[in-house]
């Protein structure tokens, strides 16, 4: 497989390199693989961290800046950060309101996070965390203990970061960021398996004619493969998924997230993302927001997800607030 790469061994310092040189409202330390507002700390503002491993961009370092996260930590790719990295974030971000770290549940990334944590509080700064697991796909995995976290992530940086950038103090922002993580859900499918640059091939192999229903974010295994399925017909399958898991009523606002893994081009996307509209209809559910495009992605895997979040009056107000990042921007 050609990578517009210069090797495997220096994609993740590259790539912080060119965020640098192309945002220059952030401050990037490539050496120590932090990305961070470039005003940090805000005056009065609770920081929020979150991080993971590299290769799915723009999560989490596409999602830095007002409104959103104050610092992201990328590992190298689909490898968890280390605490240093939270730590070093945490003194960065920390105004003296505290920090809240959002953690996606997989196993590295949340015992190296629960470890940030109290090098974080032994420093004397006020910490929290909010742990989100919305993949409805499986119960356990092969890198999670529980569901794993995956695009109800993005729900919770934006609506959480908003209500810090109100400067709501720690308390609350924490009560809404999980408030968020419960009320949200996802369902992935794949349709090739995502290369990493150290190994130069796709990581798991799937016949042109199938596709894997309920797939991990690194590739790890989903429920099921069938034969290959038309659009409308995933999205029913999805949507099954997901409503099951997370029932809603007609009078409820819902927002909608169809992403795409990296492989996918916004063509099918859309198309992709009017079936979906189509098969939540049926089932008697109206979106209040969508947002569809490569948000939570698998390096170039091709496939998409689904992500819903269950929306009240404020969490609507929350994300319609002005945000503005590298991956994310309106009202702004």
């Amino acid at each position: 497989m050609k990578m517009l790469i210069n090797g495997a061994d220096r994609v993740v310092a590259d790539a912080l390199r060119g965020m640098a040189a192309a945002h220059p409202g952030l401050r990037v330390e490539v050496e120590h693989r932090l990305v961070l507002r470039g005003d940090a700390p805000v005056d009065g503002k609770v920081g929020l961290i979150s991080g993971g491993g590299s290769g799915h961009e723009p999560l989490h370092a596409g999602f830095v800046g007002p409104g959103m996260l104050d610092a992201a930590c990328p590992g190298e790719v689909f490898t968890s950060p280390v605490p240093d990295q939270m730590t070093r974030a945490a003194g960065a971000v920390d105004s003296g309101q505290g920090v809240l770290l959002v953690v996606k549940n997989y196993t590295g990334d949340v015992l190296n996070f629960d470890m940030a944590a109290e090098l974080i509080e032994d420093e004397g700064i006020a910490v929290d965390r909010v742990v989100v697991d919305d993949d409805v796909a499986v119960t356990d995995s092969t890198f999670t203990a529980g569901r794993r976290g995956v695009g109800g992530t993005l729900f919770v940086h934006k609506l959480a970061g908003a209500v810090a950038q109100e400067g709501a103090p720690l308390s609350r922002v924490a009560e809404v960021g999980r408030r968020v993580a419960e009320a949200s859900r996802s369902f992935g499918v794949a349709l090739h398996g995502p290369t990493t640059p150290a190994k130069g091939s796709p990581t798991f192999d799937l016949p042109p004619d199938e596709l894997e229903l309920g797939i991990g974010i690194h590739g790890e295994p989903g429920r099921e493969r069938r034969a290959m399925l038309s659009a409308a017909e995933i999205a029913d399958v999805t949507v099954e998924a997901l409503l099951a898991d997370l029932p809603l009523s007609a009078s409820e606002p819902v927002l909608c997230l169809t992403n795409g893994m990296g492989g996918t081009p916004l063509l099918e996307l859309y198309g992709f993302h009017a079936e979906v509209v189509r098969a939540l209809g049926e089932r008697g559910v109206t979106l209040a927001r969508s947002l569809v495009g490569n948000y939570v992605t698998s390096l170039d895997m091709a496939g998409c997800s689904v992500s819903l979040c269950r929306l009240d009056e404020e969490l609507l107000r929350l994300w319609d607030a002005p945000v503005s990042t590298p991956g994310l921007r309106w009202g702004r």
